[in-house]
């Protein structure tokens, strides 16, 4: 019965090692799945942001951009125009995509860069649709809303920096 006992005990301590094996081999595998896992979503993360980083970016790019076309229109506003004048067919598809610049500015930015936009939309608008009183210069005007707009916007470019 001792070498029975015997051979039982080596097939327990055969199985016991198998079982310890099996399940340090899925502890493994399990870990590191969940590390794998990990970081594929930061991965993820980190590329959503550097795409939304650049569509900002573009945005940006195109919002300052309509916005020089828009300055240019008021420096150059005549004093007296006609529906058909260049200047007014100009000036009129100028802001018509300034405010479609302006409104994609609200959805891709916090509302703070929003409503700097707005309101330098608004100054520039008005310059070009209705002038400035004689003597206001149109640079100085417009000043304050731009920086303050770039300002915002900068401000947000650098808190969404990649680190």
């Amino acid at each position: 019965m001792a070498a029975v006992s015997g051979q039982v005990w080596v097939s327990l301590t055969s199985f016991g090692g198998v079982v310890l094996g099996g399940v340090l081999s899925f502890l493994v595998q399990f870990t590191t799945q969940r590390s794998a896992e990990r970081a594929q979503q930061q991965r993820q993360r980190t590329e959503l942001t550097e795409a939304r980083r650049a569509e900002r970016l573009a945005l940006l790019e195109r919002f300052i951009e309509v916005a020089a076309e828009a300055e240019r229109m008021a420096f150059t506003r005549p004093p007296e125009w006609e529906d058909t004048t260049p200047w007014n067919l100009k000036a009129q598809d100028v802001m018509n995509r300034f405010w479609i610049v302006e409104r994609l500015v609200r959805i891709q930015f916090p509302l703070p860069v929003h409503d700097a936009a707005r309101r330098y939309f608004l100054d520039l608008n008005r310059t070009v649709w209705w002038g400035l009183p004689d003597g206001e210069s149109v640079r100085d005007y417009l000043e304050d809303n731009r920086l303050a707009f770039l300002d915002a916007a900068r401000a947000v470019m650098a808190r969404d920096e990649p680190s």
